[in-house]
């Protein structure tokens, strides 16, 4: 029988380095006194020293998983705003917050304008999965689109597939916010068939309705099949009220802001569209034709120009009489006559 070892014949910090306890052998001396201080048990000891080896390699893995997700930014759902996004409660999705998204394969497609939170809360249910001991992954419609199609025409689909396809979670940010490639709908139904099969979740954030999915994508029929076999096990919530970005303006402002047209429809009466198209640099401009044009065409004015004077009014009163009366010689109009 091989005898055992006296206590100071034993390299307790050797041991620890060898079983990969990084974390205990850092903190064992330290909380050595204070088990002594506050008469701990051998097993509570022992049970602390474990539980800061396991918080510490819980972080450290968490760390790892945010980094390998790619987030633009990170949220989490405790710091969501549900107060100012009032249609969407946090109990309504207690399916994708728990274990049950991953094991049971919910998928979730977030619609709505831009600016009410659907990339802020798709990051915060990503981020809670990855708190539960999976792993994410996010990236926009565009990007992932273009990656995949520039992997096709080298060859390299399959591998490339492979990044969107084996995290237990994949965020699709942005569906339908610029403009895709003509094959859009054959690269993402390939994303969105594999992990079906394999019954993964996929989150998704729109600001177009799916109605119109046919029409972004540039294929009716692959987007139907899209979103058949997202919607088979998942949800589709719908985000209103106003604006994120624009909550710290007045109502005033926020009318008068082209990037918050939602909440100047709301303020004028008018109802907003749904889902309104983003709006181009030339929008303001275009108004502003619109109602000079109608102001002057209200003034009977027939012709404008930058560098033109205007008419005189002898001159708008000539206009309308008879051409029997082009030879009278005419008065100019009372008042002080233009600059000239």
């Amino acid at each position: 029988m091989k005898r055992a070892l006296a206590p100071d014949q034993l390299d307790l910090d050797g041991m620890l380095k060898r079983l990969h306890l990084p974390t205990i052998r850092r903190l064992y001396s330290q909380l050595e006194t204070r088990a002594e201080t506050e008469e701990m048990s051998h097993a509570d000891y022992l049970s602390l020293l474990v539980a800061e080896e396991i918080g510490h390699r819980t972080e450290t893995r968490i760390q790892r998983a945010v980094r390998k997700a790619k987030f633009p930014f990170l949220g989490t759902i405790e710091d969501f705003d549900f107060t100012f996004q009032t249609s969407v409660r946090r109990q309504l999705l207690g399916s994708f917050l728990g274990p049950e998204l991953v094991s049971e394969g919910h998928n979730l497609i977030l619609s709505g304008p831009t600016g009410r939170g659907k990339t802020r809360l798709a990051i915060s249910i990503a981020y809670r999965a990855i708190q539960n001991g999976f792993e994410a992954r996010f990236a926009t419609a565009a990007s992932l689109i273009e990656e995949l199609s520039n992997a096709a025409r080298t060859g390299r689909l399959t591998p490339a597939l492979h990044a969107y396809t084996h995290p237990h979670v994949l965020v699709i940010d942005e569906v339908g916010y610029l403009s895709l490639t003509d094959n859009a709908a054959n690269v993402l139904f390939q994303v969105v068939n594999e992990r079906y099969l394999d019954r993964k979740p996929i989150i998704l954030t729109t600001n177009k309705p799916l109605a119109a999915w046919g029409i972004v994508l540039h294929d009716p029929d692959l987007a139907e099949a899209i979103l058949d076999r997202i919607l088979e096990r998942g949800r589709h919530i719908e985000l209103r009220g106003s604006s994120y970005r624009t909550r710290h303006l007045s109502r005033k402002e926020a009318a008068s802001d082209p990037a918050s047209a939602d909440s100047g429809a709301r303020i004028s009466g008018i109802n907003p569209a749904d889902f309104p198209e983003p709006t181009d640099a030339s929008t303001p401009i275009q108004m502003k034709v619109m109602l000079r044009d109608c102001i002057y065409s209200q003034q009977d004015i027939v012709h404008i120009h930058a560098n033109a004077r205007p008419p005189s009014a002898a001159k708008v009163k000539l206009q309308g009489t008879n051409r029997q009366r082009q030879g009278i010689e005419q008065r100019p109009a009372m008042g002080r006559a233009p600059n000239r």
